[in-house]
């Protein structure tokens, strides 16, 4: 049993609480429960005490209708002013430009991430396969010959490549490199890929005025998760809290 000031919540309460907290144990999910029902059950009481008419489209009020009324009643969260959008744009050139195109070819030698065996064998015939395309083999052929891409039927060519189309862990690789034949096997989920860029085009900066709001949006609902946490914290040290120890640190409901 918790005692939330003059309000209990009983264990079945936490036990009916926790299919909405999935988690990698049942301490853990147990947890996550109990302070969501704490803070629901503190957002509750703040708000009867204002006096305050909480009410929703569904007539049923939930925790982020109280949240939200009392956030507007009781804290001013600042708005991210043109200047500062501009700092922030200024700042952080590489997250509003256009994705650089690349033009590729590649050879997948297939390997599943848990065979062990298999992944060492395609990389080294990967590797040697390098060589031979250092040496002058044509890649269109050798992918015809090799490759477990579908891409092998048109000689290995993945054609224009945006970021976000492919798998992380070969994108990474493979816009951080320059145009020609990759000397290193590209290593990815489906196995080792021998990579060719033909061409790359650069991504193009895009206008402050296409971003502006995009910016303001994402610095004024920073700051209003700051403030949220803030404001949660401190209703948690003003209340009565028996029967659970609040770590404010550790709170993934504090985050």
């Amino acid at each position: 049993m918790i005692q939330v000031n003059n309000a209990s919540i009983s264990e079945a309460a936490i036990m009916a609480e926790m299919q909405y907290h999935p988690s990698n144990n049942k301490r853990s999910a147990m947890l996550k429960a109990a302070e969501s029902l704490i803070i629901g059950e503190l957002l509750r009481q703040r708000a009867k005490a204002l006096g305050l008419s909480v009410k929703s489209e569904a007539n049923h009020a939930t925790d982020d209708n109280f949240l939200d009324a009392l956030i507007q009643t009781e804290v001013a969260i600042p708005q991210a002013s043109s200047q500062e959008c501009e700092q922030y744009y200024a700042l952080n050139p590489q997250r509003f430009a256009s994705s650089p195109l690349l033009e590729v070819s590649h050879i997948l030698l297939g390997a599943a991430p848990d065979d062990d065996i298999a992944r060492v064998e395609a990389k080294a015939l990967a590797e040697q396969l390098i060589t031979q395309l250092q040496q002058g083999a044509l890649l269109s052929e050798l992918a015809r010959q090799y490759s477990a891409c579908p891409s092998k039927e048109t000689g290995g060519s993945l054609g224009q490549i945006s970021r976000g189309q492919t798998v992380p862990e070969f994108e990474r690789q493979i816009f951080s490199a320059a145009e020609g034949l990759l000397v290193q096997p590209v290593e990815s989920r489906y196995g080792y890929h021998i990579v060719y860029i033909a061409r790359k085009v650069a991504g193009k900066q895009l206008p402050f005025s296409v971003v502006q709001q995009k910016i303001a949006d994402y610095l004024n609902e920073k700051v209003r998760r700051k403030a949220v946490a803030q404001y949660i914290h401190r209703l948690i040290v003003d209340a009565q809290i028996d029967g659970y120890d609040f770590n404010l640190s550790d709170s993934p409901l504090m985050q």
